[in-house]
């Protein structure tokens, strides 16, 4: 088995737990490469294999990629993958997450139930955007959503939205949210969106506090091409994609669609999304 290895800067915390689960592998005499953060935590005699990018993955061709972090770390990867698209098991090392839902307890536990074929992957729809002007070049794909955001004012922004090319609707409202299934359960759910089940493969347009109260969010199926135009009293807005951010003027028609290639979330019996969903909702318990 061969293994990447990824995770943002560490707290210090967790440093003691990285070295243990490298010298398991090590134990075990299994293959890895590692992203630069976790090299400090390698004490092993052999030279280290560090990845950089995807063409670093796609040239190693892990069996798993093992990211150390939150749900936020996890995002990282969909780009790591986008070449080659490996398995990715999220360890969680804080809160909850719906995406990174491996305790760090449970991890060699998960090892071995990834060893004896005791787990499943599941394709999750990734989006893809598109500009007349380009952004996030070479980085247009997403996992969890894209928003539109005002900028330096406390004016609203407005938010032409087509589908197909037919016209939705004019969201006036302090931004909007674009999520897949995946995303459903982030920033799209804090600002009232439906939580869907990731197989469901549905986009969701959610604003954020619309000036109109009679807006609600809405959900779209996969196969359609969702535009914007976005316009408002400053001449720029903020626009981000996962953990990515640019900034986008009304000259920008920007459209969405599903991508071509998925995300390989590794899941088990005990991290799927519907115990992570009743555990970090507290749903099925008595709530008096």
């Amino acid at each position: 088995m061969k293994l990447a290895l990824y995770s943002r800067k560490l707290a210090h915390k967790h440093i003691d737990y990285i070295k243990e689960v490298i010298a398991f592998l090590n134990e075990h005499h299994i293959e890895y490469i590692i992203s630069q953060e976790l090299v400090p935590f390698d004490e092993s005699a052999k030279a280290v294999t560090i990845f950089e990018d995807s063409r670093d993955i796609q040239a190693y061709e892990p069996d798993y990629l093992i990211s150390f972090g939150g749900d936020g770390t996890i995002l990282d990867t969909v780009l790591l993958t986008k070449d080659f698209p490996v398995p990715v098991l999220g360890v969680n090392l804080g809160r909850l997450g719906f995406l990174s839902s491996i305790s760090k307890e449970d991890l060699i536990k998960a090892y071995y139930n990834i060893e004896r074929g005791a787990f499943k992957i599941e394709d999750r729809m990734l989006l893809e955007v598109n500009s007349n002007i380009p952004i996030f070049i070479n980085e247009n794909i997403a996992l969890n959503d894209l928003t539109f955001l005002r900028t330096n004012s406390s004016s609203m922004i407005e938010v032409k939205v087509f589908v197909n090319g037919e016209f939705l609707n004019n969201y006036f409202a302090d931004g909007l949210i674009v999520s897949t299934s995946s995303g459903s359960t982030g920033y799209s759910l804090s600002c009232g969106g439906p939580i869907l089940h990731p197989s469901t493969n549905s986009f969701v347009i959610t604003p954020i506090a619309p000036h109109n109260l009679n807006i609600r969010p809405i959900v779209l199926p996969d196969d359609v091409i969702l535009s914007f135009e976005v316009k408002g009293r400053t001449p720029e807005f903020l626009c981000t994609l996962d953990s990515r951010i640019t900034h986008i003027s009304s000259q920008h028609l920007i459209s969405v669609k599903k991508a071509k290639t998925t995300y390989k979330l590794i899941t088990t019996n005990e991290n799927s999304f519907l115990n992570a969903l009743k555990t970090k909702l507290n749903w099925g318990r008595e709530q008096f």
